[in-house]
């Protein structure tokens, strides 16, 4: 007969269960409050057709990249969007251009390290960096990674066949109420997420696997100039993106637990090279290579992380607080080099 288990061990059990949740909603909370008003602004900003004004505005530069000008509103939906509206978008405006594989990874490579910036640039914020230093890097490395690997392809001569999309979505107009319950259904599934997330890491640090995965990824974050402390956010960025593990590391960053050096580079990678698996296997449905948004993506994000990092070091304290990181109210050490 198996033995029920201690009626103390159920309260505890029970008393782990609520923190868990209330937790999750507070973290989550926390996201809501970004994702909400932007959600419904870049809704507005789509019904005025202001985006697609900003992807004729994108055209030149799309050029620069080696990719026609009509690609210029793909990114410009996924930019104010996310990762899905530029897809869409892609469906219906790739038909007849004959792309090749290689101008589909550079535009996939652009997406992936530039996307729902209203969102994650306000997640960003929330942690403690700047906007415009977290937007210019986003959106900067994304145009220079383009750059970098239409080069590349170019020269070698690879990924120069035609490409040939797997999915091809049917544009969708949907109305206020279908929008709304959208909405409804992914702050819920955001919420279980994070919830499960929670959970997922109480059972590994519960296991010891939680340190093990830190002193795996310590030295990595040595030599970017990171210290310990930032690999359990880094981690969490790294594999759920941004939005999903927005919440935790808003309240890890605000924890002070970490120095703002730290913030800024985990921030800055995360930004970089977020969802690496998700994300990846999205653009590849639409027909780019992996060279380009995996490793490609991987590579150019450390590397500019270990040049932002020495760059950090070697500002002025003054400036580094100015231009890229803000004041937390958990800062009360750094009143001395605000007043500056």
């Amino acid at each position: 007969m198996i033995k029920a288990p201690p009626a103390s061990n159920l309260v505890r059990l029970k008393k782990v269960i609520a923190d868990l949740f209330f937790d999750a909603l507070h973290a989550s909370g926390e996201l809501f409050k970004i994702i909400i008003p932007i959600s419904i602004a870049t809704r507005f900003l789509q019904q005025w057709g202001i985006v697609d004004q900003l992807g004729l505005l994108l055209g030149p530069v799309m050029e620069l990249v080696g990719l026609p000008g009509q690609l210029g509103l793909v990114w410009a939906t996924a930019m104010v969007t996310s990762i899905y509206g530029g897809m869409v978008v892609f469906a219906s405006v790739a038909p007849g251009l004959e792309l090749s594989v290689a101008q589909v990874t550079v535009l996939g490579s652009m997406i992936l390290v530039a996307h729902g910036l209203p969102v994650e640039l306000r997640i960003a914020q929330k942690a403690g960096t700047r906007f415009r230093a977290m937007a210019l890097i986003r959106v900067g490395g994304a145009l220079l990674l383009g750059w970098i690997l239409h080069v590349c392809y170019q020269f070698s001569g690879t990924l120069q066949q035609e490409n040939h999309a797997l999915w091809n979505p049917a544009k969708v107009e949907p109305t206020w109420n279908g929008w709304m319950v959208a909405e409804l259904r992914t702050m819920v599934i955001i919420f279980l997420i994070i919830l499960g997330l929670m959970t997922f890491l109480q059972v590994l640090k519960k296991m010891g696997i939680s340190d093990l995965m830190t002193r795996f990824l310590e030295p990595v974050l040595a030599v970017l100039g990171m210290g310990r402390e930032a690999a359990p956010i880094t981690i969490i960025g790294m594999t759920l993106g941004l939005s999903y593990g927005g919440g935790l590391i808003i309240q890890e960053a605000q924890s002070g637990r970490l120095s703002k050096q730290d913030v800024f580079s985990s921030v800055a990678l995360m930004g970089l090279c977020h969802s690496i698996f998700e994300d990846t296997l999205l653009l590849m449905v639409l027909g780019a290579h992996v060279s380009g948004i995996f490793w490609g993506r991987l590579l150019f994000s450390l590397l500019v992380v270990f040049l932002l990092a020495r760059l950090v070091k070697a500002l002025p304290k003054p400036i580094f607080y100015r231009y890229l990181v803000r004041r937390m109210k958990s800062d009360p050490a750094d009143t001395e080099v605000h007043s500056c």
